[in-house]
């Protein structure tokens, strides 16, 4: 399964500036799995220590935030967008 990869600004150094790549994989774990092939590092700035989606970052498979759905486990399939969104936090 082939999808496209949003990239958010803050990650582009990982992808050589592109905004976009694509990755394979059936699930959300093996698309980061092989972005992390392909763009060395990148997966550790998605997930934590634990394996699990970092805490400020939201990740969407077509529309759909993947922690309302199977998180790591949720399917990918041919042809999806996904993007990777980091939360914005502020205050005064």
């Amino acid at each position: 399964m082939t999808v496209s990869v949003r990239i958010p600004t803050i990650l582009r150094t990982y992808t050589g500036g592109e905004s976009e790549v694509s990755a394979a994989g059936a699930t959300l774990a093996e698309v980061l799995d092989d972005l992390d092939a392909n763009y060395s590092g990148i997966k550790g700035r998605v997930l934590d220590d634990a394996g699990d989606l970092r805490r400020f970052v939201n990740v969407y498979v077509g529309n759909d935030d993947v922690r309302f759905l199977d998180n790591l486990a949720t399917p990918t399939p041919d042809g999806t967008q996904i993007s990777v969104i980091p939360a914005v936090a502020g205050g005064c």
